[in-house]
């Protein structure tokens, strides 16, 4: 059986609309790891209520720290670059502040934006 790895974009006749990517990178430190597994569970639902996202996942990087911890990445899909501009403006300080409070310095944070360019799925192909 072959494997054949398509584009989205090819596959299925229509233009990829332009997409963005909010990753939020945190190292967590072990003593807070439960608590903070069961916030981020509550804190990714009320990002997505704003509207400003369509979805989110939750990763474990898997990479050991040097200096301890669990790392994690957030991923949350904006459908354009004013939903995202307005997700700074109008939600970011307060929804960010939130975890600072709650974890202070248990709790180490990046954030990167991402364009989507393509997308590729898998589809299997039987001779």
């Amino acid at each position: 059986m072959k494997q054949l790895i398509v584009p989205l974009v090819h596959c299925c006749n229509f233009t990829l609309r332009q997409m963005y990517i909010y990753n939020v990178t945190l190292s967590i430190d072990e003593s807070i790891h439960e608590e903070w597994l069961q916030w981020i569970h509550r804190h990714i639902p009320e990002v997505l209520a704003t509207g400003k996202f369509i979805s989110a996942k939750l990763t474990q990087v898997l990479i050991e720290e040097e200096m301890g911890g669990v790392t994690y990445s957030v991923q949350y899909k904006a459908k354009s670059r004013e939903d995202l501009d307005k997700y700074y403006k109008e939600d970011a300080n307060k929804l960010q502040s939130d975890g600072m409070r709650k974890f202070a310095d248990k709790m180490l944070t990046f954030r990167t934006e991402l364009k989507l360019v393509n997308e590729f799925f898998s589809n299997e192909v039987k001779n």
